[in-house]
């Protein structure tokens, strides 16, 4: 019998903590950057140049939480036959928390015992573990760290069906995931549609991120004999696949491998005794990446602090597209959707470990449900797609509704109610009544809608501070940042304020940058996100005794302890800047990637990186 139903999951977890309310003009560095992009085939290389973000907007950044975390409940949904549990986060991006396989009591996924956010996502905070589904650009999904909706309904074989739902901003796109487990199946079935319902093409780029435990033995496998490697040294490379790099553990530093898929696509992760998990889909859903953090100091470090004292990971990972450095088109007013699953391996461990690459491939593929049953089960699903949710479980966000206000749209199986607005949204309701938004220049601003039918109703609104501030964001976002910048100039001149002032200190550089952020810090001088921003643009600018003052009153925590660090060693006092390192510090939302951790102790110290401060991934 399956069975779904709301719990708690209780763990230790860090608070998210409040967004931060500055725009974010500038992504920030990818860790990815394909530097041969010349020598790749053409439609990948023309799929890489296409839709990448220049920015998250209009989402702010979540980069408000610390590194203290304590016992709280997460809000759960479980969906369970008598083969299978499923525990799901609709609070939390509907991540796939965990998956029990009954009969052994194994747990298939790497299920974090924390929750602890760290900057890997798009907008800062993601945590590891489990499967996450990622909707957007390339990177982790803006709605990692955010509710979705999720409901009830009856399946085609009249077991209940786990909805979530959900508007993604930087596209403007609905989509849904819906998770199903008929009774006496070994596989959950998790069914994905993504709509446009916009006149005109967008970018789409989806990922299903699947964490599962790395040990020593621990095999990856999938249907192919050639990946695309990608080592973070900027090239992308086609290497054969049988060998070394199908043992995670023996890897040293972080890399991707974009499997080159033949016949259906599958990818498994198989422990020396045959057991593991594996992911199968239809066609659309083509790509297969695996993703290691290597066996380096940096790479060892990265997992402890995603997930402190449980041991390694690696993420086996399905796509649209054959790497995560793509976007594909998605045609007005059409859909794409499939179905994974999720299940058990169960193998001969001498043929999954053997020297033979085609006979360890099959000996995982023969335990897995076949093409047919799968097409079958997803030709299944295509008859409940379209059902109405009443029975809701969780709330998700009001931008669904407010699109819909504004543009009422047909979307079957996906309802975004007008109970989900709330005060984010108030502004842009009033905005479609005619009012513009107005207020205290000193007060935080409401985030700014950007998309091209908000951004035209802003053009058409009364000037005042707020409508030329939120016309600079919208213009900034569009691409066109000479009309930001003059936007921006005539919000100061309404009325002075350090929004704008912030804003134009970002399109700035050096002493002018400074003196911009100054201004701002002295009309808000208890906003840290701003203060922290002020400081980093006096010491670029060669301004340390201005860093020095600012710095002045706050805490030496966190990531003004690394500040701190460097503005000592600017102004010459390398005794003052290895103190900081030698108190002790954690920069709780250090960037994947970042290393002004390493490159600041190698300036103040000849002795090794300590391992706490060793993030590379090089």
């Amino acid at each position: 019998m399956t069975r779904l139903y709301r719990t708690g999951l209780v763990l230790p977890a860090a608070e998210l903590g409040p967004e931060n309310p500055l725009p974010p003009l500038r992504k920030p560095e990818a860790v990815a950057k394909v530097s041969n992009v010349d020598e790749l085939p053409p439609d990948l290389a023309e799929n890489i140049g296409y839709g990448r973000l220049d920015t998250t907007l209009p989402c702010l950044l979540q980069d408000g939480y610390t590194r203290e975390r304590a016992e709280r409940e997460l809000p759960a949904v479980v969906l369970e036959n008598d083969k299978l549990r499923a525990t799901v986060l609709p609070s939390l991006g509907g991540r796939l928390y965990s998956l029990i396989h009954k009969a052994t009591g194994r747990e298939l996924l790497y299920r974090n015992p924390v929750f602890q956010p760290a900057n890997l996502a798009l907008r800062d905070a993601w945590f590891a573990g489990g499967v996450e589904w990622n909707l957007g650009s390339t990177g982790h999904t803006t709605l990692t760290c955010e509710p979705m909706f999720a409901a009830e309904i009856e399946g085609p074989d009249g077991t209940p069906v786990l909805r979530l739902w959900e508007w993604e901003r930087t596209r403007d796109l609905p989509y849904q995931v819906d998770f199903w487990l008929p009774e006496d199946s070994e596989h959950l079935l998790v069914a994905v549609r993504v709509r446009n319902p916009h006149p005109y093409d967008v970018p789409v780029y989806w990922w299903s991120n699947i964490a599962v435990p790395q040990n020593e033995g621990t095999r990856v496998l999938a249907p192919a004999t050639q990946a695309w490697h990608y080592g973070y040294s900027g090239r992308l490379d086609l290497v054969d696949v049988p060998g070394e790099l199908t043992y995670p553990a023996r890897a040293e530093a972080a890399a991707d491998y974009f499997f080159e898929v033949t016949g259906r696509p599958w990818v498994a992760a198989v422990e020396p005794d045959g057991t593991g998990l594996a992911q199968l889909s239809t066609e659309r859903l083509r790509g297969r990446k695996l993703f290691l953090w290597g066996e380096s100091a940096g790479g060892r470090r990265w997992q402890e602090w995603l997930a402190p004292g449980v041991g390694g990971y690696l993420e086996i990972q399905a796509g649209l597209a054959r790497t995560q450095l793509e976007h594909l088109r998605l045609p007005p007013g059409e859909s794409w959707d499939w179905l994974e699953a999720y299940g058990p391996v169960t193998a001969d461990p001498a043929a999954a470990h053997g020297d033979d690459w085609t006979a360890a491939r099959e000996a995982v593929a023969a335990g897995l449900p076949s093409a047919e049953t799968l097409d079958g089960y997803h030709d299944d699903w295509r008859k409940i797609a379209d059902v109405t949710p009443e029975s809701f479980l969780a709330a998700g966000s009001g931008w669904g509704a407010l699109e819909n206000r504004r543009a009422p749209m047909c979307l079957p199986g996906t309802p975004f109610p007008d109970d989900s607005l709330g005060p984010d949204q108030e502004p842009w309701l009033a905005l479609l009544d005619g009012t513009p938004p107005d207020g205290d220049p000193l007060a935080v601003p409401p985030p700014t809608l950007v998309n091209r039918y908000w951004a035209d109703l802003m053009e058409y609104a009364p000037k005042n501070w707020l409508t030329w501030y939120h016309r600079g964001v919208a213009h900034w976002a569009a691409g066109r940042q000479s009309d930001a910048v003059r936007a921006w100039r005539e919000s100061v001149s309404a009325d002075e304020n350090p929004w704008a002032l912030r804003n134009l200190a970002v399109a700035t550089a050096g002493h002018e940058a400074a003196w911009l952020y100054r201004r701002a810090v002295a009309l808000a001088p208890s906003l840290r996100p701003l203060v922290v921003e002020a400081i980093a643009a006096q010491l670029a600018a060669g301004l340390p005794d201005e860093a020095d003052r600012l710095l002045a009153g706050l805490p030496v925590e966190g990531r003004t302890a690394l500040l701190t660090a460097r503005t000592r060693l600017a102004l010459g006092d390398v005794a003052g800047a290895k103190d900081v390192y030698d108190t002790g510090f954690e920069v709780a939302n250090l960037r994947e990637g970042e290393t002004s951790l390493s490159d600041t102790w190698a300036a103040v110290s000849d002795e090794p990186l300590p391992e706490q401060h060793d993030f590379r991934m090089k």
